[in-house]
């Protein structure tokens, strides 16, 4: 299948020209602002389905926005229309669409050209009006609020909320993607006349700067957002692609002492706590016990002895563990445990305990095994 994307360089475009190489659909003709007209001509003969996704939203004076998202429509569907051509047609309009400015009245006029040239030829109209669209690769300081917002929260800059209980409706760019190569294939959402992603979200301004405040804490606090919830779990997503690439990584605190040492890694509130514990050669590390907290060990490096006795018995029950199998060791409750590095090399641990560490509540009680 030959695919022409209009628009290939903006935000929707890129996404959708990348995901759908993914997908093995190797002819792809990309046309832009900056591309040359011939080529429109030539696509337009050969496509046998196009992505209109070019647009106008922040022209240099309002009579731009016709131009652009009408005007452009129309040469379009002129060139499709001169080379026979009744390849299906998706365009990318907007909500704003229903409203009474000039972006709006120049999206809905592209509209009706599309649907009146539907009715003359018969090729298939799929007119998508979406909301905000935030995910990767959206240009910032421009007219993405999210884009935006996780740039300049990422990089340490100033933010600007009028008011934060601004309700804002939103589709992520993975979603519209999806639904954008169903419709490639006939398998499109409708409502009445038009197409739509069928996820979206409904979210107060002020709730999403929240968020995105809180990934840029979470590199402090070890947490992690809730990933059970898809809107965080993919604003999460679109934060962390906004980050510098000097601040990629960031330091955690090692608790270093003559045994190794012992660094948190990740707190959360519901999952528990993972953390990295090393120990040197013939170290021995714990002999202590728990009524309610319960572990995870795994050892990814080195050679040890994890030993157990239960409380109240005389019993020792020993594990041999090595990072040349991996093997997860279970920490039950009531039994005082120990781990012990057996090799010649700092041997390293990961560990998960139940809940995070609250020195107030540790429930840890010494005992030696």
């Amino acid at each position: 299948m030959k695919i022409l994307v209009t628009g290939a360089k903006g935000f929707i475009g890129k996404n959708l020209i990348i995901e759908l190489k993914n997908r093995k659909y190797e002819e792809v003709y990309e046309y832009d602002i900056d591309s040359d007209i011939s080529n429109l001509d030539d696509y337009t003969k050969k496509c046998d389905f196009v992505y209109h996704l070019a647009g106008i939203n922040r022209p240099q004076n309002e009579e731009e926005f016709m131009e652009g998202n009408c005007g452009f429509t129309t040469k379009l569907l002129d060139l499709l229309k001169v080379n026979n051509n009744n390849a299906p047609i998706l365009i990318t309009s907007s909500i704003q669409a229903e409203l009474d400015n000039h972006y709006g009245k120049s999206k809905k006029a592209g509209e009706e050209v599309l649907f009146k040239y539907s009715k003359v030829t018969g090729s298939k109209a799929l007119v998508y009006r979406l909301p905000n669209v935030f995910g990767k690769w959206c240009r910032p300081n421009y007219n993405s609020a999210i884009a935006t917002f996780c740039y300049n929260i990422s990089n340490n800059l100033e933010i600007k909320v009028n008011d934060p209980n601004v309700i804002m409706n939103l589709v992520y760019i993975d979603d519209v993607i999806d639904e954008f190569i169903n419709a490639l294939n006939g398998n499109e959402n409708r409502l009445n006349q038009f197409c739509v992603v069928p996820v979206t979200y409904t979210v107060a301004l002020g709730k999403i700067v929240d968020l995105i405040y809180s990934y840029r804490e979470s590199r402090k606090n070890l947490s992690i957002p809730n990933m059970s919830d898809e809107f965080s779990k993919k604003l999460y997503s679109t934060y962390l692609s906004y980050l510098p690439g000097n601040k990629f990584s960031y330091p955690l605190k090692m608790n270093i002492d003559q045994r190794g040492s012992f660094t948190e890694f990740i707190r959360t509130s519901d999952r528990g706590q993972v953390s990295i514990n090393i120990s040197k050669p013939g170290i021995t590390k714990g002999n202590h016990w728990h009524n309610t907290k319960n572990e995870k060990f795994l050892v990814v490096s080195g050679k040890g002895l994890i030993q157990f006795r239960k409380v109240g018995s005389d019993e020792i029950i020993n594990y041999h563990v090595s990072g040349d199998m991996l093997e997860v060791v279970d920490i039950p409750t009531g039994y005082t445990h120990n781990i012990v590095n057996e090799g010649d090399t700092d041997m390293v641990t990961v560990m998960w305990a139940n809940e995070a560490f609250n020195p107030e509540k540790p429930d840890t009680f010494y005992m030696e095994v």
